[in-house]
């Protein structure tokens, strides 16, 4: 499958864009008198799952390499954009066979396998043929609305970083308190010192209300049904002391709040949710690109969604051997296009020679210096970005609805972040004119940035 897209990143020309990649496979799909329709569902324990319907050639050798391509990268995208420990495919055995033989302990995704299986969902990978009738949706119940009935009452809400945690106290939706307390949450390998600090905060903004009705919180990592699953607070903390003390912490901190409703949620899904309560709309994609790439997304109906948005982890260019993620060794996913990463691995290809010795944020802050000086090569590397984030933004169009674009992160801030926003607006206006009439670009103040989030996840738990 081969694809030429009108605008090549300047110091990546070879780049395949998915979304090119992907409608040149449908083209054929469309020419193909015997396609296959299939159903790909993504399935958790707890019964909720998702759907995707899409088309593939007849099965055929000569097709067999684009189809098992189209469908790996799909499914791979399915799985860290929704988050489930199986996959069931309609009208394809000879896809799942493939699938089944690269997701597995020993095979090409076996990252994938073990953390989609056992870390994620405590339970064995896989992916199985399915008749086409019984691929149904079944959706959670949502958490997190922009409605302004989600702010009444007495809530809490807190916001746990690496370097700092935010809480805030609100009465009927008015700040009445709010606050960072500096920590160093990293490297902690005790499970007490997260809970006293988590407590801590929580009790100096109850202190500022009368009563207590609702709390809620966000964290960078995978929270489902109010566990933290995965989360890089937690890296110090063995696996061990993990299941037994982390993953119920949120449980055991509601209990001691007198049940009252409490709910936790990724940081990313947090950040949009306070993106769209500061524009009072819905329908919003959140990119966060800073040390990896974060992602949040708030549907159309003003509800977090409950999938994962690890879009870190989803494929956006469909090159092998480049780009490789160090973290699950696959090729081409978002953390290498759209993050400090990123600049790291265009900075030889830009011709600026930093010392290997530095790390990522100081690369940045001298790439950043260097715009500021007009180095062209520091333009070069935003412009690159920028031609990669315009044709990813098209990608994930085709998998989530969204008005919004909310632009954040290190990477996104000063001119540098205004070039690659630049440079995305050309590409969707010459490559998808109609998508890009009806996406409007959102950076957040610096209030929002400060503050928006503690109150965002305040907003989370339902009130009765």
């Amino acid at each position: 499958m081969t694809t030429i897209p009108r605008c090549k990143p300047q110091l990546d020309p070879e780049f395949v864009p998915a979304v090119l990649w992907n409608r040149a496979y449908q083209a054929s799909v469309n020419k193909a008198p015997d396609r296959r329709e299939i159903r790909i569902a993504v399935d958790r324990p707890e019964g909720s799952t998702w759907v995707y319907e899409t088309g593939l050639l007849p099965e055929s050798e000569d097709s067999a390499p684009s189809t098992y391509k189209y469908c790996e990268r799909i499914v791979k995208f399915l799985l860290w954009a929704w988050g489930g420990s199986r996959v069931r495919i309609s009208n394809a055995a000879d896809v799942v066979e493939h699938l089944q033989e690269i997701y597995s302990v020993n095979g090409k995704r076996g990252f994938d396998y073990e953390f989609m299986g056992a870390s994620c969902f405590n339970e064995n990978f896989t992916i199985q043929n399915a008749e086409h009738a019984e691929i149904q949706e079944a959706h959670p119940a949502p958490t997190g609305r922009i409605d302004s009935f989600q702010l009444k009452g007495n809530r809490i809400g807190f916001d746990l970083g690496g370097s700092d945690r935010k809480c805030a106290a609100l009465i009927d939706g008015k700040v009445v308190f709010s606050e960072e307390v500096k920590w160093n949450p990293y490297f902690k390998s005790d499970p007490a010192y997260h809970r006293a600090g988590i407590e801590d905060s929580l009790m100096r903004a109850a202190a500022h209300l009368p009563r207590i009705d609702a709390i809620g919180g966000s964290a960078a990592g995978i929270y489902i049904s109010n566990e933290p699953r995965v989360g890089s607070l937690y890296r110090g903390v063995s696996r061990e002391d993990f299941q037994t003390s982390i993953r119920p912490l949120f449980h055991d901190l509601k209990h001691k709040w007198n049940d009252i409703p409490f709910e936790i949620a990724n940081d990313g899904d947090v950040t949009a949710l306070a993106g769209a309560m500061a524009i009072h709309d819905s329908a919003v994609l959140g990119l966060s690109m800073g040390t990896s790439l974060a992602g949040g997304y708030i549907h159309p109906s003003g509800a977090i969604t409950g999938w994962m948005n690890e879009l870190a982890f989803v494929p956006v260019d469909y090159r092998e051997g480049v780009a490789k993620d160090e973290w699950s060794g696959d090729d081409g996913c978002g953390v290498q296009y759209f993050s400090q990463q990123a600049v790291s691995r265009l900075l030889p290809l830009s011709g600026i020679e930093l010392s290997e010795d530095l790390g990522l944020p100081e690369k940045l802050e001298i790439v950043q210096a260097k715009l500021m000086q007009g180095d062209e090569r520091a333009a070069a590397i935003y412009r690159t970005i920028g031609t990669y984030l315009g044709y990813t933004i098209a990608h994930f169009a085709d998998f989530y609805q969204f008005r919004h674009l909310l632009f954040l992160g290190r990477v996104s801030s000063g001119a540098g972040g205004e070039i690659i926003m630049q440079e995305a607006r050309r590409v969707l206006s010459l490559e998808f004119p109609e998508l890009s009439k009806t996406i409007a670009f959102q950076t957040p103040d610096e209030k929002t940035k400060r503050h928006g989030q503690a109150i965002a996840a305040a907003s989370l738990p339902k009130i009765d």
